[in-house]
């Protein structure tokens, strides 16, 4: 049995520039992984197969019909492989919560089956062939600090290194559809972001739209203001909020502080 972590994807900044004409959304943005995430587990069958546990097991639901089985089956398909695994994913990240939990354990399918099949393909092969599943997945291939831009799946390396910050995550209980947020855009091009930007002085463009479908949004936003961040964001579409904090005794403190609204909260760092 192999094991491969699926860290949580965070967007630090989430700039929108345009609507293109295929219905995609030109932006820049910075992402950044979490110490906490999702766990896969695969071990050799003869086919494809996946069970899903954890806190989050029913809300992801149980079977191949996900990301994980599309990334299994696009790795087979573009490497020629006839073997199988059976994978066991333990589903801790919210789902439809603006951590790319999706994306991220379809990125680490694709790690994990090609130690598994013994590809040796690099993360580069594998960020290629993720593009197809979806435009963060080839960002959370490689799980480390980048820049994105296009529709998020044009990569280079981030020059401000974040490892080891501490960070709040915060979600109100509410899922909150990517889709309808994105139409919710006022589609003003607010900017880009430029190479090495203090992190404070940028912003998540999807943030009024995501406040306007699920109004709790901006009570979290508000709650974490009072800690003694660095800085706080919504991440993606939502509903996921997060702080930076300076040091393990504020992010403590801000934790105490949020957990009685009845949120879930987990505190843990960047890597």
């Amino acid at each position: 049995m192999l094991t491969e972590f699926a860290p949580a994807k965070l967007n630090l900044a989430l700039h929108l520039r345009r609507r293109r004409d295929d219905g995609y959304h030109d932006l820049e943005t910075i992402f950044a992984f979490a110490d906490f995430g999702d766990t896969l587990t695969a071990s050799p069958a003869d086919g494809l197969s996946l069970q899903v546990t954890g806190g989050y097991a029913a809300a992801a639901g149980q079977g191949m019909d996900n990301l994980v089985g599309r990334a299994a089956r696009a790795l087979a398909d573009a490497a020629g492989v006839a073997a199988g695994a059976a994978l066991v994913l333990d589903k801790q990240i919210p789902v439809a919560a603006g951590m790319g939990g999706g994306s991220a354990d379809a990125a680490a399918t694709l790690r994990l089956l090609n130690r598994l099949w013994g590809l040796d393909w690099p993360l580069a092969r594998l960020a290629a062939l993720a593009a197809r599943l979806g435009a963060d997945v080839p960002a959370c291939v490689e799980s480390c600090t980048c820049f994105g831009t296009g529709r998020g799946d044009e990569l280079m390396p981030w020059p401000v290194s974040v490892a080891g910050t501490p960070v709040l995550l915060v979600n109100p209980r509410v899922a909150v559809p990517t889709g309808p947020v994105f139409a919710g855009w006022d589609r003003i091009d607010r900017g880009g972001i430029a190479a090495g930007a203090k992190l404070a002085t940028l912003r998540n463009d999807m943030t009024d739209a995501a406040i306007t479908i699920a109004p709790v949004i901006g009570d979290v936003l508000a709650a974490l203001a009072r800690t003694d961040a660095i800085m706080v964001r919504m991440s993606g579409s939502g509903a996921t909020c997060f702080a930076l904090y300076d040091d393990e005794a504020a992010l403590a403190a801000a934790s105490a502080a949020i957990a009685d609204h009845g949120w879930w909260v987990q505190p843990t760092h960047l890597r």
